[in-house]
Protein backbone atom coordinates (compact mmCIF):
# COMPACT_ATOMS: atom_id res chain seq x y z
CA UNK A 1 0.00 0.00 0.00
CA UNK A 2 1.11 3.50 -0.93
CA UNK A 3 1.72 6.19 1.80
CA UNK A 4 1.55 9.80 0.70
CA UNK A 5 2.72 12.64 2.23
CA UNK A 6 0.86 15.49 0.54
CA UNK A 7 -2.21 15.78 -1.12
CA UNK A 8 -0.77 17.17 -4.30
CA UNK A 9 0.36 13.41 -4.78
CA UNK A 10 -2.76 12.05 -4.02
CA UNK A 11 -4.64 14.27 -6.38
CA UNK A 12 -2.10 13.41 -9.50
CA UNK A 13 -2.44 9.51 -8.78
CA UNK A 14 -6.32 9.90 -8.59
CA UNK A 15 -5.83 11.50 -11.81
CA UNK A 16 -3.91 8.83 -13.37
CA UNK A 17 -6.21 6.52 -12.25
CA UNK A 18 -8.93 8.57 -13.85
CA UNK A 19 -6.96 8.63 -17.19
CA UNK A 20 -6.37 4.72 -17.09
CA UNK A 21 -9.89 4.42 -16.52
CA UNK A 22 -11.47 6.26 -19.76
CA UNK A 23 -8.57 4.55 -21.81
CA UNK A 24 -9.62 1.12 -20.57
CA UNK A 25 -13.25 2.59 -21.40
CA UNK A 26 -12.71 3.67 -24.25
CA UNK A 27 -10.72 0.34 -25.61
CA UNK A 28 -14.00 -1.56 -24.00
CA UNK A 29 -16.48 0.55 -26.64
CA UNK A 30 -13.94 0.05 -29.46
CA UNK A 31 -14.07 -3.54 -29.15
CA UNK A 32 -17.85 -3.06 -28.56
CA UNK A 33 -18.28 -1.83 -31.73
CA UNK A 34 -16.18 -4.42 -33.63
CA UNK A 35 -18.14 -6.96 -32.30
CA UNK A 36 -21.49 -5.64 -33.54
CA UNK A 37 -19.52 -4.99 -36.68
CA UNK A 38 -18.60 -8.36 -37.76
CA UNK A 39 -22.12 -9.84 -36.56
CA UNK A 40 -23.44 -8.14 -39.64
CA UNK A 41 -25.19 -10.89 -41.67
CA UNK A 42 -23.28 -8.52 -44.62
CA UNK A 43 -20.44 -9.69 -42.96
CA UNK A 44 -21.35 -13.25 -42.43
CA UNK A 45 -22.28 -13.53 -46.45
CA UNK A 46 -19.13 -11.95 -47.19
CA UNK A 47 -16.64 -14.28 -45.34
CA UNK A 48 -18.84 -17.04 -46.54
CA UNK A 49 -17.98 -16.11 -50.18
CA UNK A 50 -14.19 -16.25 -49.37
CA UNK A 51 -14.37 -19.11 -47.92
CA UNK A 52 -16.55 -20.77 -50.91
CA UNK A 53 -14.19 -19.05 -53.67
CA UNK A 54 -11.82 -20.34 -52.11
CA UNK A 55 -12.56 -24.34 -51.87
CA UNK A 56 -13.79 -23.95 -55.27
CA UNK A 57 -10.78 -22.76 -56.54
CA UNK A 58 -9.12 -25.51 -54.83
CA UNK A 59 -11.30 -27.98 -56.06
CA UNK A 60 -10.57 -26.72 -59.45
CA UNK A 61 -7.19 -27.01 -59.16
CA UNK A 62 -7.24 -30.62 -58.15
CA UNK A 63 -8.78 -31.40 -60.91
CA UNK A 64 -6.99 -29.82 -63.48
CA UNK A 65 -4.10 -32.40 -61.74
CA UNK A 66 -5.51 -35.06 -61.29
CA UNK A 67 -6.90 -35.51 -64.68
Amino acid sequence: MKHYSDVESIERDLKIFKLERDIAWEEIKAVKEEYKENLKPLNWVQSGLKFLGKYGLTVLLKKILTK
